[in-house]
């Protein structure tokens, strides 16, 4: 809920979570997507198949973790990435560059 606040206080109107890769990769099959935080871990489950579910729609993301870079898969690991625990000023810079670019490229 924090970060929903933080997304909230800069003027993001719509935010989806998930706390699961199967309620993850539903939103992304029903729902679009300008940009995506994802955990390296959802309730215990390692996060690839959401990470591969967004590349291969062209849905910019980052990882937002408390792991080591060592964590992220291959594929993925140039993807930007917020340590936790993070400010806002971390995430207003990492959406804002985000932001910046076109769709990702799937891979």
């Amino acid at each position: 809920m924090m970060i929903e606040d933080m997304l909230a206080d800069l003027g993001y109107k719509s935010v989806s979570s998930a706390a699961t890769v199967d309620k993850a990769l539903a939103l992304i099959a029903t729902q679009a997507f300008d940009v995506a935080m994802l955990d390296v871990n959802l309730n215990g489950k390692d996060s690839h198949p959401v990470a591969e579910a967004l590349s291969s729609r062209g849905i910019r993301f980052f990882y937002a973790t408390g792991n080591t870079a060592q964590s992220l898969r291959e594929g993925h690991a140039g993807r930007p990435l917020l340590r936790k625990p993070f400010r806002q000023e971390d995430l207003t810079a990492i959406l804002g560059r985000l932001q910046g670019q076109g769709p990702s490229s799937p891979r």
